[in-house]
């Protein structure tokens, strides 16, 4: 009865030690060592990616720049080029200017003479002529002037608000001229010796006004180097 009692508990000893040497380590359920190569990989394909985008931005950053700068730029006017016509209106125009303005000086010494009363009658004769010339030579410098500016020299866009403004203010310096004539003082008759007084005053204002306005639209061309 003993041996079998000794027996049993040999075997029961020895079946826990044969199973346990039966188990594999390498097969443990909670074992992580076989995902170590996958981890490898993916972090490899991450950064073997990131050059390609990388490289990529400066190109596109440097093409960016490029368009903005060639937008920022500003457009160059084109030239207008002017026919042999408009150059030689232009060269009278200039001229006759020129020549206009001596005979201010002349007009506006006779005109003091009559207006005093020390002129003579060659005076008045001379005051007539030079107004004459002033207004034929204002007819040249109206007709050659507004022939360039709403003809070829429209389309010049440099300098043509001074221009223009130095056309309209010739033109009613051209109407002031026109009523400077009309208004001249005359001592024929009874009724124009009444108003001779008046008339006088008002041509004299009315010239003075003109030729202002005149050597304004002169000085004005001329600061403006046109």
């Amino acid at each position: 009865m003993r041996l079998l009692v000794v027996g049993a508990a040999v075997g029961l000893l020895a079946v826990p030690s044969a199973g346990a040497d039966t188990i594999d380590p390498a097969r443990h359920f909670f074992t992580t060592r076989s995902q170590k190569p996958l981890v490898a990989a993916e972090w490899d394909a991450c950064r073997d990616e990131r050059p390609s985008r990388t490289a990529s931005a400066p190109a596109s950053f440097i093409a960016a720049a490029v368009d903005d700068q060639d937008a920022a730029q500003p457009l160059h006017p084109v030239a207008i080029q002017h026919s042999d016509a408009y150059q030689t209106r232009a060269k009278i125009h200039k001229y006759a200017s020129f020549a206009t303005l001596p005979l201010f000086a002349t007009e506006i010494a006779l005109g003091s003479s009559l207006y005093s009363g020390s002129g003579s009658g060659g005076a008045k004769t001379a005051h007539a002529v030079v107004g004459i010339g002033i207004v034929g030579l204002f007819g040249v410098n109206t007709v050659t002037g507004a022939w360039n500016l709403f003809g070829e020299g429209w389309r010049d866009k440099e300098g043509r608000t001074v221009r223009l403004v130095h056309g309209l203010m010739m033109m009613a310096a051209d109407v002031g001229f026109l009523a400077t004539a009309a208004t001249g003082p005359s001592s024929g008759g009874r009724r124009a010796a009444l108003t001779f007084e008046t008339d006088k005053v008002t041509h004299r204002n009315i010239a003075i006004a003109s030729l202002s306005v005149a050597s304004a639209s002169y000085l004005l061309m001329l600061f403006a180097n046109h």
